[in-house]
């Protein structure tokens, strides 16, 4: 074995015990809270990826899209071929500045709640995805205490993700995963319409 063959096996040897002890100390079972955010582009499709994932080892999944709704997505279209597995609910009429009616938002938004707090009751749902409820929250059209008590009181091994730009603080600290994205480049910015099987 060369010198520096040996250097990357005792790196190694000490990344693997550092690893395995952080996996020991992992020891805990339950649902867990998953806030993606910011201003780059991957919130939700994270989100729709995290949906495969559960779908793969057998838990029902529910879906709530706030805002989104005018045009359909390809995560609609195609997770609307498994609806033994996975309930899909569109409750938006399209981005605020679209629909340009702020009371038509907020009773879509309360539409949108009733079904999400059903979801957040059932056990049998494994996995709860509720797209863009953050900005629904900045934009203080549905009370973010009785998003949290519910998300508080949601059986115990029913994890739950929230994307949308703008996570209030009380989310984020409420929750077990954050992730921020931070957008580096965009199409969008050269003048590239939004794309399906990218944005849409």
């Amino acid at each position: 074995m060369t010198q520096s063959e040996e250097r990357h096996q005792q790196r190694m040897e000490k990344k693997k015990a550092y690893v395995d002890a952080g996996i020991e100390r992992a020891s805990s079972d339950r649902g867990v809270l998953v806030v993606n955010t910011g201003d780059g582009k991957g919130k939700s499709s994270s989100a729709f990826g995290m949906a495969t994932r559960a779908l793969g080892h057998g838990m029902k999944v529910g879906v709530v899209q706030y805002i989104k709704g005018k045009i359909p997505t390809g995560e609609e279209l195609f997770f609307r071929r498994f609806p033994e597995e996975i309930s899909f609910h569109v409750m938006g009429e399209g981005f605020t500045w679209e629909t340009q009616n702020r009371q038509r938002d907020i009773d879509n938004a309360e539409a949108g709640w009733a079904v999400a707090a059903a979801l957040l009751q059932d056990s049998s749902v494994g996995l709860v995805i509720l797209d863009e409820l953050n900005i629904v929250l900045k934009l203080k059209y549905l009370d973010l205490d009785r998003v949290l008590r519910a998300l508080e009181q949601r059986p115990e091994m029913q994890h739950v993700v929230i994307t949308g730009r703008g996570a209030p603080p009380q989310l984020i600290e409420m929750a077990d995963t954050v992730s921020s994205m931070e957008e580096v480049k965009h199409a969008y910015r050269i003048g590239i319409r939004a794309q399906p099987g990218v944005e849409l």
